[in-house]
């Protein structure tokens, strides 16, 4: 794939005339997925797709072509031929792009991960055998993720990544469900075990009559999936570099030195551990870690090309969205077998959904909860909750009112597949909070 690639790229270059630059971005995966309900096989099925994406440049002036490769040599060129000749007749018709940065130093680089995935066939086995007699939905998603830069210049780059997804949920009735996720590199018959073995004492309590709680302030725990969806929000502009010189970053407050997080609060867009590629589309290479916030105080921004230019900075290279791909949170002190014992009383919160911010500029959110949060008395789970809203701020979730956070992190991968799957990770402890805000 990766020679292919390469090949394709050649040939485009010798199209070229004059000063004319090219670029070109590939990604391609290999992938295979299964669908679960009631923990049969409901549909089963394989992957292989490739594109790529051809830049012209011209001074200041560029665009873009992206396209579906057959996999043909001959017809693929064909291709490439007749969008690079569109390429060139539509750009004297463009204006000139003042922020347009693209890599004129030559940093080829390979990055070959390691293929330590199961057969499909032999996790969904796993799988069925595990939990049979059990309401089990959910998809299985693994296999490789592909990605290749090339410029005229004579600059190659290439990512691939091997990785599953098992994003599923025991259901009961109606609204009522664990959900769980199992990601990585390798595939852990014994994880899932546990994991299905605790999602199972979960469905038990969820059978039992709900508690009603009247809004107030609660201590609770948020899981890691609770916390990536909050960090998830976070990541819609608040570590962009535009969005810090425009002061539209959520994060406003932090950076004028107004506000800060809790000192145990790390967080860093970690290439090195992620699935993401460690290059980007205009050829600039990422650095393995880059810190977002340290001991609490905001440390850097994500800068993208466009930014970095119309900013006088150096990129590190982000994306265009200036989004974190591989957002990693450093663990706490708090042991996750002593969550419930230290919660006492209070709310363990398992996922949190429909989250947006209420008051932007003082990272103010709100969400609801979802699937399977329980109420916790004396250490224990006692009763399921029905759904509620809650509405934190940033500062008091991580700041003031932060217990502590796991020493256990939980690794979890996008589970999108819209168009291809996707490469966004992240890293996270659970989190203890109290004073948490309950608003309906």
């Amino acid at each position: 794939m990766q020679e292919y690639f390469d090949e394709l790229t050649e040939y485009a270059t010798s199209l070229l005339t004059g000063d004319e630059v090219l670029t070109t971005s590939f990604s391609a995966e290999d992938s295979d997925f299964v669908r679960f309900n009631q923990a049969a096989v409901r549909q089963a099925g394989r992957v292989v797709q490739k594109r790529m994406e051809i830049s012209l440049i011209r001074g200041q002036r560029h665009a873009s072509v992206g396209m579906t490769l057959s996999g043909g040599l001959e017809l693929d060129r064909a291709h490439v031929r007749k969008q690079t000749i569109s390429l060139r007749e539509l750009l004297p018709q463009l204006p000139e792009d003042p922020y347009l940065l693209y890599s004129t130093d030559v940093r080829s680089s390979e990055t070959h991960g390691e293929n330590s995935l199961p057969e499909a066939s032999d996790a969904t086995s796993a799988i069925l055998s595990s939990s049979r007699g059990a309401d089990l939905v959910g998809l299985y998603a693994g296999g490789g993720i592909h990605r290749g830069f090339g410029n005229s210049l004579g600059q190659r780059n290439w990512f691939s990544s091997y990785s599953f997804n098992l994003d599923w949920s025991l259901y009961h009735r109606q609204d009522k469900a664990v959900k769980l996720n199992q990601s990585g590199f390798r595939w852990n018959a014994a994880k899932f075990d546990e994991k299905l073995a605790g999602g199972k004492e979960q469905l038990a309590v969820l059978s039992k009559e709900a508690r009603i709680l009247k809004p107030g302030r609660y201590r609770v725990f948020l899981s890691p999936a609770a916390v990536w969806e909050i960090m998830g929000t976070l990541s819609w502009g608040g570590f962009g570099l535009k969005d810090h010189r425009t002061k539209q970053t959520s994060l406003l407050q932090m950076i004028e030195g107004a506000a800060r997080l809790d000192e145990s609060v790390n967080i860093s867009e970690n290439t090195a551990e992620g699935v993401a590629p460690n290059f980007q589309g205009a050829g600039f290479i990422r650095p393995e870690r880059v810190p977002l916030i340290e001991r609490g105080c905001f440390q850097s921004c994500l800068a993208s090309p466009r930014s970095a230019k119309e900013y006088d900075v150096q990129t590190n290279g982000a994306s265009a969205s200036e989004s974190p791909q591989s957002l990693d949170i450093e663990e706490g002190d708090v042991p996750s077998s002593e969550v419930l014992s230290r919660l006492e009383t209070g709310l363990y919160i398992n996922n949190l959904h429909y989250l947006n911010y209420s008051d932007r500029p003082n990272c103010r959110m709100t969400g609801m909860t979802r699937f399977a949060t329980f109420w916790v008395e004396n250490g224990n789970i006692s009763a399921p909750l029905n759904v509620m809203r809650f509405d934190e701020t940033l500062y008091r979730l991580f700041g003031t009112n932060l217990i502590g956070l796991t020493t256990e992190r939980e690794f979890m991968l996008d589970p999108t597949t819209y168009g291809s799957r996707s490469t966004f990770s992240a890293r996270m402890p659970g989190a203890l909070i109290e004073d948490f805000a309950l608003t309906l």
